[in-house]
């Protein structure tokens, strides 16, 4: 019997357009690949006067060049959806179904599909559940974390929760927003967790000398980096605002931000006038985003990884940090402690409180770490095993195996 062809359907993924979008979830399916025959709908948000919008906000809503591409020799589709941005959001995940159902109907003809693997619950889940009852296929979605901040909207938590209902079964990448979304009301008995893994192929470290030298950075600097895309959330502002204290303890401190904008939006200009503000000019550097092969470079090249985000489903940055040998400074929030999860990987501080965070990463900066312990941390959370949960949950969901 032939393996169950998988359609994966998630408005976050790379594309020419935007290389760097959803690496996370295009590391995972395409490793599921290897396994089962699998072909990728990414819709885009659409509405006819967005290119308006783009002459005031350069990086908005970027679509790629054609609506097929195809990466690592997968069929990689960009449909559109009707979507007003900041309006009508309770919509979204109806129209989003819409805009995929012509395409649907060509792939269910001329290919076929046994599953829809959808990530996200809201809109992407939503649409796969509805387009999962119209072709008589099993859905799954996998919980990613924005499910905590768009649940505060009672229009989008009902529908998070009628995705939740409606689909065959649920991963989450993390135990922390199983518990969320079980507290609003979702089925625990479906949930899976699942989070993901690290590719040690690519997230390897490099000797801190040569990084240094290949970075022009001084030997003796105290160095701190934070990859992450250049939005509020994910809190450059608040290691900024920490960084002049820092500095009196360590005169040599420098701070790398590795990142751009997102669709959450870009606050690049902002960070560059509260390091200016400050007088952090020769202690920031701006690396801009790197691709996931270049950033072992930065990695390395530092003593601490920093991310003092406001929300976060399940961080592969931090496993991607551990992986070249970092210890982690980072925030309780989401399942951020669950990958932190032991005292030789890092330190953990409360949300908001500035003081607390500055301290972690004077405690970090100076404390002896047993990298080797790090990387064997790392080790442990490869992809293989995830993977194969998946693989065994997407053969039993078909019958097919």
């Amino acid at each position: 019997m032939a393996d169950p062809r998988i359609l994966v359907l998630s408005s976050l993924f790379p594309s020419s357009a935007r290389p760097q979008a959803g690496l996370f979830i295009s590391e995972r399916m395409f490793r599921v690949a290897r396994q089962l025959p699998l072909t990728v709908v990414s819709p885009q948000p659409w509405f006819p006067l967005q290119g308006l919008v783009r002459r005031l906000r350069p990086h908005f809503r970027p679509l790629p060049p054609t609506q097929l591409e195809r990466q690592d020799g997968i069929e990689v589709h960009y449909p559109r959806f009707f979507s007003v941005p900041g309006f009508f959001k309770g919509y979204d995940g109806h129209w989003m179904a819409r805009g995929c159902q012509a395409l649907l109907d060509r792939l269910k003809e001329s290919q076929g599909f046994d599953l829809i693997d959808a990530h996200f619950a809201y809109p992407d889940g939503y649409a796969a559940v509805r387009l999962g009852r119209r072709y008589g296929v099993p859905v799954t979605i996998t919980l990613r974390g924005t499910e905590v901040p768009l649940s505060r909207d009672p229009v989008r938590r009902e529908r998070i929760l009628a995705a939740l209902a409606g689909a065959d079964q649920v991963f989450s990448v993390s135990e922390s927003l199983k518990r969320h979304v079980v507290s609003l009301g979702a089925e625990a008995g479906k949930i899976t967790v699942v989070g993901n893994g690290v590719d040690t192929e690519v997230f390897h470290p490099v000797p801190q000398h040569e990084a240094r030298q290949k970075l022009g950075i001084a030997a003796d600097a105290k160095v701190l980096v934070t990859v992450g895309a250049l939005v509020p959330r994910k809190g450059q502002q608040r290691v900024l605002e920490v960084l002049p204290a820092l500095i009196q303890r360590f005169p040599k401190l420098l701070y790398l931000i590795v990142g751009g904008p997102s669709p959450e939006g870009d606050q690049t200009a902002a960070l560059q006038r509260q390091v200016e503000q400050l007088g952090l000019a020769e202690h920031v550097r701006f690396l801009g985003p790197l691709p996931p092969e270049r950033l072992k470079w930065p990695l390395s090249a530092a003593d601490v990884f920093v991310l003092a985000t406001a929300n976060e489903g399940w961080a592969n940055v931090f496993l991607e940090a551990m992986a070249c040998g970092l210890p982690v400074v980072t925030t309780d929030v989401g399942g951020n402690r669950e990958v932190v999860c032991r005292e030789e990987l890092g330190i953990v501080v409360p949300f908001g409180d500035i003081a607390a965070l500055g301290e972690a990463i004077g405690t970090a900066l100076d404390k002896p770490w047993d990298r080797k312990r790090i990387l064997a941390y790392a080790r442990e959370n490869e992809w293989d095993g995830r993977v194969e949960i998946l693989v065994n949950a997407f053969r039993r969901l078909t019958g097919i195996r």
